[in-house]
C-alpha cells in the first residue's frame, strides 16, 4: 500500500471520529432521562452479571425503579437479591436506528439501595405513576430501586443527534 492511500485511511479515521462524540454527564442524564425503558445491570454474590429491563424515573442523580404488577417467575427477584449482596450497579439506555448516525447510548453507574417502607417510597411511586400511565391505572406495590448515580457517561454518533427514545 503506498504512502497516499495510508494518509487517505487515516483522514477517513479522523473525519469518524470527530463525528462521534463522547457525552458530558449533563447531556448523558438527559438523554437517559428521555427514553422508556433502560436496562438494570447487577451482579450475583457468585459474580454472575445480570441484566433486566426496567421502567424507571430520574430526579436529580437518583434513579427509581419499582417492581410492579408485569407477570414474573418469582417474586424473589434476582436483582433484589444481588443489590442486597452487592449494591454497585449500572444502567444503560440506548437509541437504536437504522441510521448509525443517530446511535447512542447513555449510562448511570451508582449505589442502589432497596426501598420497601410505604414513606420511602411513596415519592418514588408518584414520579413512575407521572410518567407511566400504567402505573397510574394499577400502581406499583413494590419494593422500590433506588440508584445514586455516581458517574453518567455515554456516547453519541454524532453531534447532531435528536436524543428521542429507543
Amino acid at each position: 500500500m503506498g504512502y497516499l492511500a495510508v494518509d487517505a485511511k487515516i483522514a477517513a479515521v479522523g473525519k469518524r471520529r470527530e463525528r462521534t462524540l463522547n457525552l458530558e454527564p449533563a447531556e448523558a442524564r438527559r438523554r437517559f432521562a428521555a427514553v422508556a425503558v433502560a436496562r438494570l445491570a447487577t451482579v450475583s454474590p457468585g459474580g454472575r452479571p445480570h441484566l433486566v429491563p426496567v421502567t424507571f424515573a430520574v430526579d436529580g442523580d437518583l434513579i427509581y425503579s419499582a417492581v410492579d404488577a408485569k407477570p414474573k417467575t418469582t417474586t424473589r427477584l434476582a436483582r433484589l437479591r444481588n443489590i442486597a449482596a452487592e449494591p454497585r450497579v449500572a444502567m444503560l439506555a440506548d437509541h437504536y436506528e437504522p441510521d448509525w448516525d443517530l446511535l447512542w447510548w447513555a449510562r448511570a453507574d451508582g449505589s442502589a439501595t432497596v426501598l420497601a417502607g410505604a414513606a420511602e417510597m411513596a415519592a418514588p411511586l408518584a414520579l413512575l405513576a407521572r410518567r407511566y400511565p400504567q402505573y397510574r391505572a394499577a400502581p406499583p406495590r413494590g419494593p422500590v430501586i433506588a440508584v445514586q448515580v455516581e458517574r453518567w457517561t455515554g456516547w453519541a454518533a454524532s453531534a447532531g443527534q435528536r436524543g428521542q427514545e429507543t
